[in-house]
């Protein structure tokens, strides 16, 4: 899996033992505007998610990583959702949960592997991000490793009574 190890962290299928970590990611407000969540998830679904994790990308159409450090310290999320095999491109997502822990280079390397990943091995010919318009770390992040604002959704989200606009990321993959 040398195109998932990179020089700081290295990216591995999520386990039962993520049950907590992947609890308390997808239960903190704070995440739910970039995720479009508004409700809690149980721990039960949470393991059901986690029991189901092993199936497919091209069965369920995503593919969700752990971001982790070569001690093994779990640092964040990594995604590929809305994986389309006809015309070979899949959104990206990422997150690194603590903040001490950003601006260090995880979330750049954890982009490039999974950006190599998808296009070796899925044979992908884009990547796309949706990122609020307010959300510079990401927009730094996703601009350095190469990804280019094809797009503004005016006012696309509702985030506490106020319509704010998201913009279109792509990368495409140059042969």
């Amino acid at each position: 899996m040398l195109t998932l190890k990179g020089e700081k962290i290295y990216l591995r299928a999520l386990e039962p033992e993520d049950l907590d970590f992947i609890y308390s990611v997808e239960n903190d407000e704070q995440v739910w505007e970039m995720s479009s969540t508004q409700t809690p998830y149980s721990r039960f679904l949470i393991k059901q998610y986690l029991e189901n994790a092993h199936k497919d990308i091209y069965e369920v159409k995503q593919l969700r990583l752990v971001i982790s450090s070569h001690d093994h310290v779990t640092l964040g999320l990594i995604d590929l959702f809305d994986f389309d095999p006809m015309h070979n491109r899949a959104g990206v997502g990422i997150l690194i949960v603590e903040k001490e822990n950003r601006g260090k280079g995880y979330g750049a390397e954890a982009l490039e592997l999974i950006a190599n990943y998808g296009f070796t091995h899925l044979h992908l010919h884009q990547l796309y991000a949706n990122i609020a318009e307010d959300n510079m770390a990401s927009i730094k992040l996703f601009e350095n490793r190469g990804f280019t604002k094809v797009g503004v959704k005016k006012e696309w989200n509702l985030v506490k009574d106020v319509y704010k606009d998201e913009f279109l990321y792509q990368l495409i993959y140059v042969h």
